[in-house]
């Protein structure tokens, strides 16, 4: 038993038969050790018959010490929302290759965990987005985010027109294929990709990144966590707005969203020789220390 931990929750990828194996086998190690285990609602519909409780994921947020999550980073990102309110810490277990979140492997992770129950881990705690969309003042869409909130035209050949506003000032107008708001968690997908910057997970900031945008001077810019966003459609098709490309809502002209800082963060919890730097060089492919010709 472990002086951290009592009641452990294991959560699987939805509808995923490879990860029925190690999550039992977890199940099996955490039991010898005498924490006492559940399972969610959704991994257990899967299993069959079992012999732990089941209980639903806002039933976990109120009664786990521990969350352990058997996926991938998709995975993680939709646990990690539901949640971070209820202040659970978290350990991701990747199937394949590491995640940026899931950062333990499905061959190790009873060793790796097996420490970090005896105190060997270190903890990170990370940024959500709240986004609401506007419409004549009514919030007509709410959503959280942990990677980020993208404001995209969609299959639409247009690019959408709209201004961006920071703390009730007016910062640009934009024409391009969307916007992206990125948390630091969020600068190493969908932001990177559209040119903007890498940001250590341990800062609290956010990154406005735009998608293709007609005139090459709209360029990424990084602002403070509290800093209130406003993105007003000007003009639109078949535009949307997603929020960790899970939840989504189809935007009008006039709409207005406005994404801040969620007040709760998400706890995670990590091996004492995690390294934020080394994720990237495998993930990314960064080359090491060239070698010299001899």
């Amino acid at each position: 038993m472990s002086a951290f931990f009592k009641k452990i929750a294991l959560i699987g990828k939805h509808k995923n038969p490879d990860i029925l194996a190690p999550l039992l086998s977890l199940a099996n190690y955490l039991i010898s050790r005498d924490f006492e285990v559940v399972l969610d609602q959704l991994t257990a519909a899967h299993i069959g018959k079992i012999d732990y409780p089941v209980l639903t994921l806002e039933e976990i947020g109120a009664q786990a010490d521990l969350a352990v999550v058997l996926g991938g980073d998709g995975t993680m990102l939709n646990i990690a929302r539901i949640l971070a309110p209820f202040n659970v810490p978290l350990v991701g277990v990747n199937q394949g290759r590491l995640g940026f979140l899931t950062d333990l492997t499905v061959d190790t992770m009873i060793e790796t965990l097996g420490a970090m129950l005896d105190g060997q881990f270190v903890t990170e705690q990370r940024m959500l987005l709240s986004a609401e969309v506007l419409r004549n003042e009514i919030c007509v869409f709410r959503a959280l985010a942990f990677n980020d909130v993208v404001v995209h035209r969609g299959i639409s050949s247009g690019m959408i027109e709209f201004e961006v506003g920071i703390n009730n000032e007016y910062v640009y107008s934009l024409r391009s294929d969307g916007l992206i708001v990125a948390t630091p968690t969020g600068s190493t997908a969908y932001a990177l990709s559209a040119g903007g910057p890498i940001l250590h997970p341990g800062l609290d900031l956010i990154e406005l990144v735009p998608v293709c945008p007609h005139t090459l001077s709209n360029r990424p810019i990084v602002v403070a966590p509290d800093a209130s966003i406003e993105i007003k459609v000007r003009y639109t098709t078949e535009t949307k707005i997603y929020a960790d490309s899970h939840s989504w809502f189809d935007l009008g002209e006039h709409d207005k969203i406005v994404v801040r800082r969620f007040s709760e963060t998400v706890k995670l919890l990590h091996s004492v020789d995690h390294s934020f730097y080394r994720m990237l060089r495998e993930k990314l492919g960064w080359s090491g220390i060239p070698q010299k010709n001899h």
